[in-house]
């Protein structure tokens, strides 16, 4: 989605395991990529933040990852746990399993820094794969 500040992606819940779509994303222009996801109480908290900070580390993007909040007296426990992450693949804001809002303010700069400190996306080797 082409916005004023920048491209942004967005993907869904099980697209997060698939790194060939942030990857495109990326390539395309995208500095933020919005991610809506459900983990739930067997994925959620072994795979929640280790695939998040994989994608946005691997692109060197902002990843805004939104889960509903777990409700325990529903019959889907999500894990929650809302996160914002930055391209170095650091969480910079998180909610826990509860209600909540979290925000952060975009640094477009920080991400072409990112980029020109550590030119992943410049250094690929697309002939070996």
């Amino acid at each position: 989605i082409d916005t004023e500040f920048c491209k942004i992606g967005v993907a869904i819940c099980y697209d997060v395991r698939f790194p060939e779509w942030h990857r495109k994303m990326a390539l395309e222009g995208a500095k933020v990529i919005v991610l809506p996801a459900a983990f739930n109480m067997t994925t959620g908290p072994v795979h929640w933040d280790l695939t998040m900070r994989a994608r946005a580390l691997d692109n060197q993007i902002y990843l805004a990852a939104n889960s509903p909040a777990r409700d325990k007296a529903g019959p889907y426990q999500a894990y929650g746990h809302s996160c914002i992450i930055d391209p170095w693949g650091k969480i910079v804001a998180e909610a826990d399993e509860n209600e909540d809002i979290i925000y952060w303010d975009i640094d477009l700069d920080y991400v072409e820094s990112i980029r020109n400190q550590l030119p992943l996306l410049k250094h690929r080797r697309e002939e070996l794969y």
